[in-house]
């Protein structure tokens, strides 16, 4: 990320302990920490819309609608924000009922991006009858026991649905 120092331009710039990168001539430190995502279980008739990912990374696998929470923003209020902008459809946050987190990778334009991933739940009774596509593809409804465990896009989303898949 980093070939010369922002503050003096050195070369002596390393990324130490898989967060942070540091300066050995000024000691610039800059820390790369872990960024918040949402996923959101929309859940009809006992099934769970998945929507197929129109870009990269993991363009064309499997996805659960949310994304990267914004800066002074709930985790909450990102799952209504992303949940309205990529299927036009108005959640209300108080109905978000939340599962678990797990930590995840995503590699965005060559920089590895280490996530901390919530989960929320959520019963709908809408339709959808919109989707953004520059984001999604389409959208599928699969039960837990009918998802293609291989087409999912990202390990944390396989861990959380294998775990309710065996609770259920």
């Amino acid at each position: 990320m980093f070939v010369y120092c922002p503050i003096c331009s050195s070369q002596s710039i390393s990324f130490a302990e898989a967060k942070k990168w540091r300066c050995e001539d000024c000691e610039f430190e800059y820390y790369h920490n872990v960024a918040g995502a949402v996923a959101v279980l929309l859940r009809k008739n006992d099934k769970i819309l998945f929507t197929i990912r129109n870009q990269e990374p993991k363009k064309g696998k499997l996805d659960l609608p949310g994304g990267f929470i914004d800066a002074e923003e709930s985790a909450e209020e990102s799952c209504v924000r992303e949940i309205n902008e990529e299927l036009s459809l108005t959640l209300n946050k108080q109905d978000l009922n939340y599962i678990t987190s797990q930590p995840n990778t995503y590699l965005y334009k060559n920089v590895l991006y280490h996530t901390i991933d919530l989960f929320y739940t959520i019963e709908i009774s809408q339709e959808i009858n919109w989707i953004e596509k520059s984001e999604i593809q389409s959208i599928i409804w699969y039960s837990l026991d009918e998802i293609p465990w291989e087409k999912l896009a990202f390990e944390s989303q396989k861990t959380v649905l294998q775990e309710l898949a065996n609770l259920d």
